[in-house]
């Protein structure tokens, strides 16, 4: 045995014995973040709350916007790293794969809240939308941490919106006590009134008794009438006495002249007052008995206005009853309202539920756990199967190494041997993935053809190992099954590990087996899963072209006596 082929035994030993150390090492190191892991899951987050404006109490306009409130809380809180963008673009985003979820933040979100207010509170509704067919347990997460801090936002908004409407209530109270103030004070001039009323009555029948007697005693002028008429009469017969006496007086030639031109004068007057005496009757009559008819009138209205005395009192009285009960009840429901206490109404409001409530829809679906982790363990078991070929199989014998075939011949005859023993697993596999675990028989064509690919460019790569490294290849496909079950994600987000985890996962050819397959099942971008065969190609092609220069270094090492580990005798 050579010193080289020594050697190489020892690293071989060395590493193997290294192995379960690698594997631990590898994982602690993978979630070396902790807590802060979730901080680097790119999320994003659409806003499409419209502004709105509400009036204060003082008459003041102040504009509401709920919706960025809600950003600033979830992007400046740990957990997930937040994207603010559009609906478009996040629709793409998510679709790509390039963030895990979009909580897409509604139109009517202020208007919701400041619902909360008035006579119709509405719930405020936000939505987060994930895709399993890129990472199955992020969505989960996505919605563990969207409901806590919707919860946490909604108790926020409960609290300074219910404890204004309770402190409202308490400047009710206030007010209420007021009015029952003042409906004690009604009751008190009600009964004030009622007093006055009664004074008021009594003056007004006294008034009316008098009214009374006046009316009886005006009957009496009556006898005024005819004393005037009896006086007009004698008048009007004194001026006709001397009417037909002073002719006769003015004829005698006894009478002193001057005698007689007074005494016409005093005939002449007389009978201008006896011509007026009728007239002077008439007047006097009339305006006696309209004297007379006046105060029977005000007499009879000063009896009725007294008769309806005792009804005003009794209805003052009842007045100033039911302002005593107004005042009293006033000043019992101003009692039941809670006292406007700031601190009153914040511990209330914090008891009030939730108004914020959170939707979650998943595009591409995968409601079967077992599916989710099929979509993973099946590129893991390939790539374990085509390990255990080359623990079977040789790769190339003394023989084969002697002879006059080409290498390329060789190569192929003895990867055409080991695909054929890789494929029967991934039939299998994908026999059980459709059988047992409920995929869509739709799906076959896709599944199986990719689980083909995935075979044979696992069975390349270990048939290239175990050429250029012998039996040490194996043990190298161990360290990188190790480093790739920590990097891959597929089921978590590779964002969770650590930074030089995240910078080899897309150099591993089981991330894209494990992206391809997911794809497929979930339903997920076609796009993703034809670039996963494509590069699995290129990689399997890869594989072969490296094998075939291995293959002619084991062959030209033959020629000089140098046997290479991968040879048996």
């Amino acid at each position: 045995m050579t010193t080289t082929t020594t050697a190489l035994r020892r690293v071989g030993l060395a590493a193997a014995a290294l192995i379960p150390l690698a594997f631990t090492g590898l994982f602690v190191g993978a979630i070396g973040q902790g807590e802060s892991s979730l901080d680097n899951i790119p999320v994003a987050i659409v806003n499409d709350d419209v502004l709105q404006n509400t009036t204060t109490a003082d008459g003041t306009e102040q504009p509401v916007f709920a919706g960025r409130l809600l950003v600033t809380e979830l992007t400046g809180a740990d957990g997930f790293d937040w994207t603010i963008t559009n609906a478009q673009n996040a629709a793409a985003a998510l679709d790509a794969g390039d963030v895990y979820a979009v909580l897409t933040v509604p139109s009517n979100f202020s208007t919701s809240i400041l619902s909360l207010s008035g006579s119709d509170p509405q719930q405020a509704d936000i939505s987060i939308r994930t895709d399993d067919s890129h990472s199955y347990l992020t969505g989960s997460v996505a919605q563990v941490v969207g409901q806590t801090m919707t919860d946490t936002f909604g108790k926020a908004i409960t609290a300074q919106y219910i404890g204004g409407i309770y402190e409202s209530l308490g400047d009710l109270g206030t007010s209420l006590g007021t009015a029952a103030a003042g409906a004690t004070e009604l009751s008190t001039g009600a009964t004030s009134l009622s007093g006055g009323l009664g004074e008021y009555t009594a003056g007004v029948g006294s008034l009316a008794g008098g009214l009374s007697d006046l009316r009886d005693g005006a009957w009496g002028l009556t006898r005024l009438t005819d004393g005037i008429d009896s006086y007009t009469g004698g008048i009007s017969q004194l001026s006709a006495a001397l009417t037909q006496l002073t002719p006769a007086i003015e004829a005698n030639p006894t009478v002193d002249p001057a005698i007689a031109g007074g005494l016409r004068s005093i005939t002449d007057q007389l009978a201008g007052a006896a011509a007026g005496g009728a007239s002077l009757s008439d007047r006097a009559t009339s305006g006696i008995e309209s004297v007379q008819y006046g105060i029977s009138q005000s007499a009879d209205g000063a009896a009725q206005l007294s008769a309806g005395g005792p009804a005003l009192v009794s209805g003052a009285s009842g007045l100033a009853a039911g302002a005593t009960d107004l005042a009293t009840g006033l000043q019992s429901g101003a009692d039941l309202v809670p006292a406007a206490d700031s601190g009153a109404a914040a511990s209330t409001a914090e008891i009030v539920a939730d108004p914020v409530t959170l939707s979650v829809s998943t595009a591409n679906e995968v409601s079967d756990l077992s599916q989710v982790v099929a979509t993973f363990l099946i590129p893991l078991g390939l790539w374990i199967g085509a390990l255990a070929v080359f623990l079977v199989l040789q790769p190339v014998s003394r023989r084969a190494l002697a002879s006059t075939a080409s290498s390329g011949r060789l190569v192929s005859s003895a990867l055409g041997r080991a695909g054929i023993v890789s494929a029967a697993p991934a039939v299998l596999l994908v026999a059980l993935l459709h059988g047992a675990l409920g995929v869509g028989w739709s799906l076959l064509p896709a599944t199986l053809g990719f689980s083909l690919l995935v075979a044979l460019a696992f069975t390349a790569f270990h048939y290239l190992l175990t050429i250029g490294f012998g039996r040490g290849g194996l043990v190298v496909s161990l360290f990188l099954l190790a480093l790739q079950l920590t990097s891959t994600g597929g089921i978590y987000p590779i964002q969770a590990l650590s930074e030089p985890y995240q910078v080899v996962s897309p150099l591993l050819p089981l991330t894209y087996a494990v992206n391809g397959m997911q794809g497929i099942i979930a339903g997920g971008s076609v796009a993703s899963v034809v670039v996963a065969a494509v590069i699995l190609l290129v990689f399997g092609a890869g594989s072969v072209l490296l094998a075939l220069v291995a293959m002619r270094r084991s062959r030209r090492a033959f020629s000089l006596g140098l046997v290479p580990r991968a040879v048996t005798p």
